[in-house]
């Protein structure tokens, strides 16, 4: 089993930042990625940003060239930089983790937090 912790997420203004933390314990051999997804209220949850274990990144393109995903792997924690937020960016955000173990694939999730943008 695999335990994800996000924090970090709150109430913000149109235009301003927040970083979300991702702290991953428990059975990580085999991680292959970690993974930010969110849903809005109605809406079906869908992929944020993405890191694999050899540190490439995706983006959804709604949030290229605001959004940066990083990690520091001594404290096995994944970061989400959020900046230049928009009322759209409204969400649960959720952290998630792909991994490879005796040839089978294996996700697991964190509880969430909730992003608020105003305008």
């Amino acid at each position: 089993q695999v335990q994800l912790v996000e924090s970090g997420g709150g109430l913000v203004q149109a235009g301003g930042s927040l970083r979300l933390s991702c702290v991953a314990s428990g059975m990580i051999s085999g991680l292959r990625s970690i993974n930010w997804y969110r849903q809005a209220p109605g809406k079906q949850r869908e992929m944020v940003a993405t890191i694999t274990t050899d540190r490439t990144t995706n983006y959804a393109d709604s949030v290229k060239g605001r959004f940066t995903i990083s990690r520091a792997d001594a404290t096995n924690t994944v970061y989400l930089q959020m900046n230049s937020l928009k009322p759209e960016d409204t969400a649960v955000y959720y952290c998630n983790a792909h991994v490879g173990r005796w040839n089978n694939n294996f996700y697991y999730w964190g509880q969430g937090t909730q992003v608020t943008v105003s305008s």
